[in-house]
């Protein structure tokens, strides 16, 4: 993966947004990443996330490009019998997500009008960047070409699971409504 980050402050920020001259601008670009987080995990950030006191706003302009991210339910099974959760895998090709003055995020995609800068912009700007690679990113638009049956493949392995695991739903809560025809789910 490839990361660059830049955080501006001063009268040079003032290109960015008023605010950023006292506050800054951080600007980052996040290239081919992939991750596997647990849900857990991100059940468990509310409580960081909230605060008593309002922060400083910061505007920000996150670019992410190729990126998967992998979410796997790590909660206890409630059925000992179920084979468990499904992963559900987040493909993101180009999102980029904007915190302006006002402190609301806005999120544009890859095919919008509203873009207002590609994703080769926040390399080609003069002020210097530290970017970090770990793989060449030669040759990712053949990858990408050769990735789409592959995930259209996957994608329909994952409608027919999704229709066989409804229909056993319907037969189990049908067996259960014959011993119990209250039961509610």
């Amino acid at each position: 993966p490839e990361v660059c980050l830049r955080l501006e402050v001063g009268p040079k920020a003032a290109l960015h947004s008023p605010l950023a001259v006292q506050n800054g601008f951080l600007q980052l670009l996040l290239h081919s990443y992939t991750a596997e987080l647990l849900m857990s995990f991100l059940t468990n950030l509310g409580p960081f996330l909230e605060d008593e006191i309002i922060p400083e706003v910061i505007p920000m302009e996150i670019e992410v490009v190729d990126a998967k991210i992998t979410l796997k339910d790590d909660s206890p099974q409630v059925y000992s019998t179920s084979p468990g959760p499904v992963p559900i895998t987040l493909a993101v090709d180009h999102i980029i997500v904007k915190r302006r003055d006002d402190g609301v995020f806005h999120l544009t995609g890859e095919g919008s009008s509203k873009q207002e800068k590609p994703v080769s912009a926040l390399q080609e700007e003069k002020a210097p960047v530290e970017c970090v690679s770990a793989a060449p990113a030669a040759g990712t638009c053949g990858l990408q070409l050769k990735e789409v049956p592959e995930l259209q493949r996957e994608l329909q392995s994952m409608k027919t699971a999704l229709a066989e695991a409804n229909k056993e739903k319907a037969l189990l809560l049908q067996e259960v409504r014959k011993y119990n025809p209250l039961f509610q789910l």
